[in-house]
């Protein structure tokens, strides 16, 4: 691939379970070569990858055809009955109505715009209290030092955990977040059940004290999760926790991801650096140009609930789909000159946050987050430099960097 261009016969060849060699520091070249040769491609389990911008559309938005549920798949992934199983099974992201529109009512009651800009100074204290750390430190790690540490405040403010019972947070979010990559050996999953059993132990703590001392409702998402929107919307035990820790995964994982991914891209395009110095405007269009040109979640999925055919290929009933958001992102009719990274991109309709009723719940407090961290960033440190060593996460699904040191002051 001497021309970084990859082969209608690559293409027919590429196994998601066992992607070649350069596939997860690169996938721009395999997402460009499905677009082009095989956007509707079968894989040798018998599921089927999906790149273009219009099917994944189309598909998000139609619950009927399309299954979120997972129970299907993650039986024999997670076996029935395990702690991955009643997590990944029993939280928002991979229900069907009705317990998704229960907890999604729940959540979107909690995340409004008014409740998002009063969490903006919170925010914006946060941030600069990092920044004031990163100033004194002798090396930097703009990963594990800023990009991770701020969702993990924010999101653990939204369920009032205490400050000084954070820490786990991260690694048992990565253990579950992990055990969604498309293979895994037995010491991630081993790892994934400990972290769900572990993290569940913890929560139902934090829940019984919760009860005994209830928030405020408007402020203290934990709180509002308890006491549900009226009789018919409770959730139970089991619900409340699981969805507790999908929301302390869900806003953790992509926003660390989202920061440290623009970060890196606009170190390397110090045109675009320069654009949004000069311009602090651009840092709105930025975030979206970022969630497009490196989606912190590469793929989703789908299950069909009848027999369907698309592009010609017939697919039956009951088949796993992998939904590939960062092809669809890079998609050449829908995106002009799809290799430009652009800060100035608009219109600019990426899929980083899905869509349809799936749409993520917690997107405008992303965008924020995204736009706060990154814009006072630059303001502070505008001639930061990334080291030799920046490290790949190392995963398909979830895209970001597991370390990004950095020069904050070169000379």
């Amino acid at each position: 691939m001497a021309d970084n261009r990859v082969s209608e016969t690559q293409v027919a060849r590429f196994d998601l379970k066992a992607p070649p060699e350069g596939f997860v520091q690169n996938p721009h070249p395999w997402y460009d070569g499905f677009l082009a040769h095989a956007p509707v491609l079968a894989q040798p389990d018998g599921s089927v990858l999906l790149c273009r911008h219009a099917d994944l559309d189309r598909i998000y938005r139609d619950t009927s055809l399309y299954s979120s549920d997972k129970k299907t798949a993650f039986g024999p992934k997670f076996g029935l009955g395990s702690p991955l199983f009643e997590h990944h099974t029993t939280s928002l992201v991979f229900n069907d109505p009705p317990l998704h529109t229960r907890v999604r009512k729940i959540m979107t009651s909690a995340l409004t715009p008014r409740a998002i800009a009063r969490m903006e100074p919170g925010l914006v204290a946060t941030v600069d209290q990092l920044l004031d750390r990163l100033a004194q430190a002798p090396t930097v790690d703009l990963i594990e030092d800023f990009a991770s540490a701020i969702p993990i405040q924010i999101i653990g403010n939204l369920l009032d955990v205490p400050i000084d019972e954070r820490a786990p947070l991260r690694d048992w979010s990565l253990a579950i977040l992990g055990a969604l990559e498309p293979a895994l050996d037995a010491q991630q999953l081993a790892r994934g059940h400990q972290a769900v059993t572990d993290f569940k132990a913890y929560l139902a703590d934090l829940v019984a004290r919760r009860r005994a001392r209830p928030g405020d409702i408007e402020t203290d998402v934990l709180t509002r999760l308890i006491m549900g929107e009226g009789a018919d919307a409770q959730l139970s035990e089991t619900e409340l926790l699981q969805n507790c820790i999908f929301i302390l995964n869900a806003g953790h994982e992509t926003t660390t991801n989202l920061i440290g991914n623009g970060l890196a891209l606009l170190h390397d395009h110090p045109d675009q650096r320069q654009a949004l110095l000069a311009t602090p405007e651009l840092a709105t269009p930025a975030i979206e140009e970022i969630l497009r040109y490196a989606a912190p979640n590469q793929f989703g999925n789908r299950e069909t609930t009848a027999d369907i055919c698309i592009d010609g290929m017939a697919i039956p009933k009951g088949t796993n789909l992998h939904l590939c958001i960062g092809a669809a992102n890079r998609d050449p009719a829908v995106f002009g000159r799809p290799g430009l990274f652009d800060i100035t991109r608009r219109p600019n309709r990426h899929l980083a946050f899905a869509g349809g009723p799936h749409v993520c719940v917690g997107l405008s407090l992303a965008r924020l987050e995204g736009r706060v961290a990154i814009s006072r960033f630059l303001q502070r440190f505008p001639n930061y430099q990334l080291g030799e060593a920046r490290q790949w996460g190392g995963r398909i699904r979830f895209r970001g960097y597991a370390k990004l040191p950095a020069d904050l002051n070169p000379h």
